[in-house]
């Protein structure tokens, strides 16, 4: 049956049985049929916002794909947004249907990262989200290890969030917001809350956007804000054997890994149930004090950009150039 054309819903399938990438372990079928399953969970964490895709294509590098190709169907619902850097409009889907996923999936679409902000409120960031990184080739429980930090410095200041893995080898932290937060606010209180748990234990986790500074510890990324995106709760990741980024309650953490959930497990594990909605806290309200204190914080990538200048000159310097 390979390349003979199948169709669902209407949308037509092929090369279904081709391994999606080299090292899967899983096909173009498996991708289809997860995505198909999920599309009940999968369709409201990107519903309304602009989406970009990650796609493989046989014998290419990955890619984002953020502007839809001219041959998108035209049932594919879209926004279009107006890009500042590369200034041009571009052409975003709408992860809004299931016919609209199972069309990303025969386009080989693995990963999907909508905005952190809906097409009707552009500016409004709808979640506080901490990305947690682990330094290389440590294990999974240092990143539960630092989840819990942040976990407390959230607590701290009255707010709660929900966890899930990120289908690399992270863990992404989401605090639904409340009202109507200042992009640049909400991109403070997230410097703030990094700078927090880092403080709780300076050992274990670290604030350092430059790799060289972070000494083995876990980074906290604080930088998922404004035209940001992040993998979305089940989607499936371009990794060896197809993990998924997956909901794990606080307590469940020590007994998981991330490879525990992929396009073949994520289905089976789940039933009927969306632990993603169900763990999500009520929109809560940033308090004015975290806020104010992420505000005397510099932003990382410009603080890393001034700081690779001076060590650039140091080096110049010392060298006598």
């Amino acid at each position: 049956m390979d390349g003979m054309a199948d169709e669902r819903d209407g949308v037509p399938l092929t090369n279904l049985d081709q391994e999606i990438f080299p090292g899967a372990a899983a096909t173009k079928r498996d991708l289809i049929d997860y995505l198909d399953a999920m599309a009940g969970r999968l369709i409201p964490v990107l519903r309304d916002r602009p989406l970009s895709v990650i796609r493989v294509l046989r014998g290419q590098d990955q890619f984002m794909q953020k502007n839809l190709p001219k041959y998108t169907p035209e049932w594919v619902p879209r926004t279009k947004v107006w890009a500042e850097a590369s200034h041009r409009e571009v052409v975003y889907a709408l992860g809004n249907d299931r016919r609209t996923l199972l069309w990303f999936g025969n386009q080989r679409a693995v990963e999907f990262h909508p905005a952190l902000a809906t097409i009707d409120a552009p500016h409004r960031q709808t979640h506080l989200i901490m990305d947690l990184d682990p330094p290389p080739g440590d294990s999974f429980a240092v990143v539960v290890g630092a989840a819990r930090l942040v976990r407390q410095a959230l607590s701290d200041c009255g707010l709660a969030g929900a966890v899930k893995t990120s289908g690399s080898k992270g863990l992404h932290i989401f605090v639904p917001l409340g009202g109507d937060p200042a992009p640049e606010d909400v991109a403070a209180a997230q410097r703030a809350v990094a700078a927090r748990a880092e403080r709780i234990d300076p050992e274990l986790a670290t604030t350092a956007f430059i790799r060289e500074d972070r000494h083995g510890k876990v980074f906290l990324d604080a930088t998922r804000a404004g035209g940001a995106t992040v993998a979305a709760a089940y989607s499936p990741r371009i990794r060896p054997g197809v993990p998924v980024s997956f909901p794990v309650s606080w307590d469940q953490l020590d007994d998981v890994t991330p490879a525990d959930f992929t396009v073949h497990t994520a289905v089976g594990l789940l039933g009927d149930a969306d632990p993603w909605a169900a763990a999500m806290p009520a929109p809560q309200t940033l308090p004015g004090d975290l806020v104010a204190e992420g505000h005397t914080i510099p932003v990382a990538r410009v603080q890393a950009m001034h700081e690779g200048k001076r060590r650039a000159k140091a080096k110049r310097e010392a060298s006598g150039g």
